[in-house]
Order: structure tokens, then C-alpha cells, then sequence
């Protein structure tokens, strides 16, 4: 057996390398999380509580819907373009930290001037609009600060990026059992039956970001309180409970400082990228290294202010973002939970229950099922020797949200065979139809959610380098805009009785892209499972030879 290599971590604890035939042999689990990453997951859940489809209000500001859908759909749009600012702040200047620490405190303000401007008196003096779109104005901005830095923020806390192999006594339950219930052993004195296992960067981070996006839907759960308090007692106590909510999650991220790794700003690369960029439409990208333009165009090489290193890491930003350009037709797909399926059920039978909070049936979904995935399903799959890599996970997301639009192209179909409208219930009344005929639609996406939305948070982190993981993050969430763009094509068929075959077209078209996307992007599993088999340290070397065999793009 040849010998292995190991290395004394920072709390002393000796951490064994795996070797080939550990590779073959053990199987992968996570490793323990971090309790700052749980204090930065709470600041994400009272955000979250806060973060709520503020826009639909025509009742109060007597602006009629069509106002309200406008400003429900710039709300959003903004939302995700003013993460670009706050990833270039943070990037750049502040760090994540800073940065979120300081967006939140603008956030609190909107919160406080959408409260003030809520109450009776404003909105008998006619003061509620106008301020309710500086709210937003304000809100969207916190928003982006926070929402570019904080997934980020918790994958920083943990700090481990080699795998190591690790020596655990096995519990008396189901085979399935969650890996990290485990109990740890020194592989010195390792007893009959304790089982070897390899603890993995990858595996942590998809348990990492499970629990992250478990935090958010936790907060998005507010918006059944809201609703109520709106209903039975105005406008102003829904905004107000908010408000102060999001109190904790400022003295959170203000007293944790001393716990949170906090990764210093990396200086001024933008740049350097537009040089980079502009260069490489004449050399190439691999021509844009120093290395090679010293020997080359030595001309250039003199103006250059990057590093070999630099270009490699751009190369696999340009990779990750390659593959977030396929989510602009999933967030279309998942966008149709918020306002046109929303609508749907408001021509269905649901008794005494508001119509839109059935749309809270997604969160509650994602509440219940992430957990049993992260404890059950890939710790079972580690099990049986299975890699399900991001690719592979990400599809599985698309085909969920195209099974979701057809299944809504289906009950659309139903509704219009009923009675006593027909194919135009739509502001004249409800059909006979249960609403909870919906209901599946909402938790296909859910699971969509789980492996598409999850795993790419996971995936922009991972494979984002160090100088740009905020910038990366937020080109992901930027693609919710394009999503939004596709929206907007698409509401002239949104009405009556166009909206059967509105559904249906979305579901083909995601149903079309899972498999083109697989086939495109799929074998960047294989390069996920090098780059924790050799470690980062060698990562460089893997990506670059791999990257030759399959002939990118760039």
C-alpha cells in the first residue's frame, strides 16, 4: 500500500489523506458544520421574514392591479440587479462582511419608511405611494447588498478544503442513516466494526447549502402571518411585525464579528478582467497569459497587471457562468408560482382560505423535504457508491419544473372544462374546481428547488475563485432577471383562455433544455469528482487537462 500523506490541522487534529483506493472503497460524507455558519444562516432567515411580495397592495394605494403588478415585477427585477453593486463593494472594497453589515442597515430604513407610510394617516394624506416606492427603492438596494454576500459568508465559515479520511463508529440504525450522527474515532485506535470513511469539501458544501436554503424558506414562511394581520387588522401591523423582526438579524451579524471568518477584500480586479476580455478576442484567452505574451507580443506583456493565475481563474468563471445561462427558463418557470398560478387559484374553489397563500404550500415543501434529502437521500446515495454531481443534480431541477408547468397546463385544461364559466372565469368568478387540485404544482417545484436552485448556489461558490465569489454569486442570481424578462414576452398570452397553452409551452421548452443541458454540461461531474480526489492544491493542473480533452469554449 503505498504511504499516505497527511497534515496537522489548526486545532491539532491529524487529518489523513485519501488515497487511490480509498477513492474506490470508502464511501464520501460531510463534515460537521460550523456554528458561525448557523448564526450567519439566522441573519438570512430574518431577512427572509421580511422579504415578502410587498407590491400587490391596489387596495391601499387605490391604484388598481395592473399598477400593482408593475411595480410587483420591478420590485423583483430590481432585486436581482442590485446584487452586482453589492458583489463589487464587497469584492472590492468592503468584504462580505462589511458590506452586509452596512446593506442591512439601509434595508432596516426602507422597512422603515414602507412601515411610516403604511398607517391610516398616510395613507389618508395621499403619502403612501410615493413612499412606498422609495421603500422599494431602498429595499431592493439592501437587498442586493445582502443577497450577493451572504451564501458566500456561510460557505467561508468553513474552512476545510482537502479531503480526509476519517475513522466512525457506526450507528445501530437504518443503513441509510445520516452521515454526520456518526461518531468520530482516532483511526489509531479504531476498533472491529468501526467503519473508514473519506470526509469531502463537496459533500459539505451541498449540506452547507442545504441548510441555507432550509434557513430561507423558513422566513418565507412569514408570509402567512402577514397575510392574516393584513386581512384582520390593516396594512401597517403586516409591515410593522417585519420590521422588527429584521432587529435580531442586525445585532446578529454586529455581535457575531469576533466568531465569523472574514475573508479581507482582494483589491481591484475588474479591470483586469475588461483587459483580459478585450485582449482575448485577439489572443485568446491562453494568449492572454503573461507567460505567453512575454514571448509573443512582449509589447502587450509589459502593460499586463495579471498572472498566469489569474487567467485560470477566469477560465472557470467563465465556466460557471456558462452554465447559469440555462436558469433564465427555470426562473420562468418557477416565477409562474408568484403571480400567474396565484391567479389560477383565484378562479378555483377555496373556501374560506385566501388564494394566495397557497403559494406558502413551496416553502413549507421545501421545509419539510430538505432536511430528509440532506439526512436520507444523498447520504443513501454516498452509500451505494453513487455520485450525483451538480449537473446531474441541476437537471433533475429542470425536468421537476417542466413536470410542474405540464401538471399546470393539465388543471388549466380542467378549469376550463368547468362550469359555471368556463374558459373565462377570470374576473367574473370561481369554476368548480378544488384549489387543492394545485397543489402538486406547488411541490414540484419545491423539489425542483432542491436540486436546481440549491445545487447552483452550491456550484457558483465552488467554482468561483477566491478574488470573485460574490461576483459569481450574483451573475447567478442575475439570471432571475432574464427570467423576468421572458415574463414580461409573455403577457399578452396570459389572459384567458390563452393561459392552457401558455403553461404547456413552458413546460416544453424546460423539458427540452434538461437533457440539452446535461449533454452539454454533464461530464463537469467527472472534473468535480478529480478535483476532490486530488485536492485543490492540484485542482489548476486537473481543470486545465480536462478542459483540453473536452474542448471548451474558451
Amino acid at each position: 500500500m503505498p504511504d499516505q500523506g497527511f497534515e496537522i490541522d489548526e486545532d491539532g487534529e491529524i487529518r489523513i489523506e485519501p488515497t487511490e483506493e480509498d477513492w474506490k472503497t470508502l464511501r464520501e460524507v460531510s463534515d460537521s458544520i460550523p456554528k458561525a455558519a448557523y448564526l450567519v444562516i439566522l441573519v438570512e432567515f430574518c431577512e427572509r421574514f421580511t422579504y415578502y411580495d410587498p407590491a400587490e397592495l391596489p387596495g391601499a394605494m387605490g391604484k388598481g392591479q395592473q399598477t400593482a403588478t408593475a411595480l410587483t415585477t420591478f420590485f423583483q427585477f430590481w432585486c436581482y440587479v442590485t446584487p452586482i453593486i453589492g458583489a463589487v463593494i464587497a469584492d472590492q472594497y468592503w468584504g462580505k462582511y462589511k458590506t452586509i453589515l452596512i446593506f442591512a442597515c439601509i434595508y432596516f430604513v426602507g422597512l422603515i419608511v414602507l412601515t411610516l407610510t403604511s398607517i391610516p394617516s398616510a395613507i389618508a394624506s395621499g403619502a403612501t405611494f410615493p413612499g412606498f416606492i422609495v421603500a422599494i427603492i431602498i429595499i431592493g438596494l439592501g437587498t442586493g447588498g445582502i443577497k450577493a454576500n451572504v451564501s458566500p459568508l456561510v460557505a467561508e465559515q468553513y474552512k476545510n478544503t482537502k479531503p480526509f479520511v476519517k475513522t466512525i463508529k457506526p450507528k445501530l440504525s437504518s443503513k441509510f442513516a445520516a452521515d454526520e450522527g456518526d461518531l468520530p474515532v482516532h483511526n489509531s485506535v479504531a476498533n472491529k466494526g468501526d467503519v473508514r470513511v473519506i470526509v469531502t469539501p463537496q459533500a459539505t458544501y451541498q449540506k452547507l447549502f442545504n441548510m441555507f436554503y432550509w434557513g430561507i424558506n423558513c422566513g418565507s414562511l412569514a408570509a402567512v402571518v402577514t397575510v392574516i394581520l393584513e386581512k384582520n387588522f390593516g396594512f401597517w401591523p403586516a409591515y410593522l411585525l417585519p420590521t422588527l423582526v429584521f432587529i435580531p438579524g442586525i445585532l446578529i451579524v454586529f455581535a457575531g464579528k469576533k466568531l465569523y471568518v472574514r475573508n479581507p477584500p482582494r483589491g481591484s480586479i475588474f479591470l483586469e478582467v475588461f483587459k483580459v476580455i478585450r485582449l482575448s478576442f485577439k489572443y485568446g484567452l491562453e494568449g492572454c497569459k503573461p507567460s505567453v505574451l512575454q514571448k509573443e507580443h512582449p509589447e502587450v506583456a509589459k502593460n499586463a497587471t495579471w498572472d498566469d493565475v489569474f487567467i485560470d481563474e477566469l477560465r472557470r468563471t467563465f465556466r460557471a457562468c456558462v452554465v447559469f445561462c440555462w436558469y433564465p427558463i427555470y426562473w420562468l418557470c418557477y416565477s409562474q408560482m408568484t403571480n400567474n398560478m396565484v391567479s389560477m387559484t383565484a378562479t378555483m374553489q377555496t373556501g374560506d382560505v385566501p388564494n394566495d397563500i397557497m403559494q406558502n404550500i413551496n416553502p413549507l415543501t421545501l421545509v419539510i423535504v430538505i432536511p430528509i434529502m440532506d439526512k436520507f437521500f444523498y447520504p443513501g446515495l454516498r452509500r451505494l457508491g453513487i455520485h450525483f454531481g451538480p449537473m446531474a443534480r441541476i437537471t433533475c431541477g429542470f425536468f421537476f419544473a417542466a413536470i410542474a408547468m405540464g401538471y399546470a397546463a393539465g388543471i388549466q385544461a380542467y378549469i376550463y372544462s368547468q362550469g359555471p364559466y368556463y374558459e373565462y372565469p377570470t374576473g367574473n368568478g370561481k369554476n368548480d374546481v378544488s384549489a387543492g387540485l394545485i397543489v402538486p404544482a406547488y411541490i414540484f417545484i419545491a423539489i425542483s428547488e432542491i436540486f436546481a436552485s440549491i445545487t447552483g448556489l452550491e456550484y457558483a461558490y465552488r467554482k468561483a475563485p477566491e478574488k470573485m465569489k460574490s461576483l459569481v454569486m450574483a451573475v447567478f442570481l442575475f439570471m432571475n432577471c432574464f427570467g423576468s424578462i421572458l415574463g414580461f414576452t409573455l403577457v399578452s398570452v396570459a389572459v384567458d383562455p390563452k393561459l392552457l397553452w401558455m403553461y404547456a409551452g413552458i413546460s416544453i421548452a424546460m423539458g427540452i433544455c434538461a437533457p440539452l443541458f446535461y449533454f452539454c454540461h454533464g461530464k463537469n461531474d467527472k472534473s468535480d469528482i478529480a478535483e476532490d480526489a486530488i485536492g485543490r492544491s492540484r485542482h489548476t493542473e486537473v481543470v486545465d487537462e480536462y478542459e483540453a480533452e473536452a474542448k471548451p469554449a474558451f
